[in-house]
């Protein structure tokens, strides 16, 4: 097991970013530090004995753990980071696919990266165990960024993805917008799974803006389908039988191919009112035909990018430069172009 630029800073009693610039021949380090780190690189075999500095494979190695299934967004961001990984001569980038709503294999996998990894990007559950694992890295001195769905009350050193509260009362107002004042309605609401943050604080915001500003509307219903489409078939399908006269969904995550097929399977795709999240393939298609109304999307290329630039800049012991992704909602009309 090879060591890492972690291990050779906790040995010569330095900062990774200080090990990284003797390893790649740079400026701004004393000679008595240079030697120090280096007689700690080779003792723990990272380079042979007599290699100067600046002989070594000096990548930053960074890993993603990412939850597996039929999440079409998730897919589009792991293509994203390989991607874009593979243009950057710089990093070593490994990801991780794992069974997305067991926090203990999640603490797990974050646990098995002790001394294996620069940096850690990770769709996190909020759940003690994965707090826990969390803190015992960024102890160790590994840099950690949350994707996504953020997780508060941990040391990362920041959280890449949009404001889940605003996105929900963004799904609120519109839901609410195109059904309409007066008239009591019923809508339901479906999630992956509320221990995600991120879908907890989207379902906060799509209720106070009902609250606020829609009171005709009545949400009657929360599934949670963790995901998966053809969960998402099987709740809506039988939703649908318990509401017929359901008037409205906000899909807070993904899903929504089996929502979807659930509306025209039980006739009601022309009268139910469907917001989601994501554009993908499949919710293209959907907006195409009508079925969906509204795609409240962010952008994994722009997601993938600033993970693997945050990271990489903590590692390399560099200033970041942080863009966050924005808000947009897509209709059928304006999808754009790929």
């Amino acid at each position: 097991m090879r060591s890492t630029l972690i291990d050779i800073a906790r040995e010569a009693g330095v900062s990774s970013a200080t090990v990284d610039r003797v390893l790649n021949n740079r400026t701004g380090v004393k000679e008595r530090t240079r030697e120090v780190v280096m007689d700690a690189a080779r003792r723990l075999g990272y380079v042979s004995a007599g290699s100067p500095a600046g002989f070594v494979d000096s990548r930053v190695r960074l890993d993603f753990v990412l939850p597996a299934g039929t999440n079409t967004f998730i897919a589009n961001l792991l293509q994203q980071l390989e991607s874009q990984a593979a243009t950057r001569p710089d990093l070593d980038v490994r990801i991780h696919s794992i069974e997305g709503f067991n926090p203990d294999t999640l603490a797990r996998t974050l646990h098995d990266l002790h001394g294996q990894t620069m940096g850690v990007g990770v769709i996190a559950l909020d759940h003690p165990t994965v707090r826990e694992a969390m803190r015992s890295l960024s102890a160790a001195g590994v840099p950690i960024v949350t994707l996504v769905s953020d997780i508060l009350h941990v040391p990362r050193i920041g959280y890449i993805g949009i404001d889940n509260r605003a996105a929900g009362r963004l799904g609120g107002y519109l839901l609410g917008r195109f059904l309409g004042h007066g008239v009591k309605r019923k809508v339901a609401l479906f999630a992956g799974s509320l221990s995600y943050r991120g879908h907890e604080e989207r379902e906060m915001g799509f209720r106070h803006i009902i609250a606020d500003e829609f009171p005709d509307l009545e949400v009657v219903e929360l599934r949670e389908i963790r995901d998966d489409r053809d969960r998402a078939f099987e709740e809506a399908t039988a939703l649908f039988r318990r509401h017929p006269d359901l008037a409205g969904i906000y899909n807070i995550g993904a899903g929504n191919s089996g929502i979807g097929r659930a509306l025209v399977e039980s006739g009601l795709a022309k009268d139910v009112i469907f917001v989601g999240h994501e554009l993908t393939e499949h919710t293209k298609m959907l907006l195409l035909s009508g079925v969906m109304d509204a795609v409240i999307d962010q952008n994994p290329r722009v997601e993938a990018r600033e993970a693997l630039s945050m990271l990489s800049l903590t590692a390399k012991g560099r200033p970041i430069d942080y863009h966050p992704p924005r808000l947009q909602v897509i209709f059928r009309e304006n999808i754009p172009e790929t």
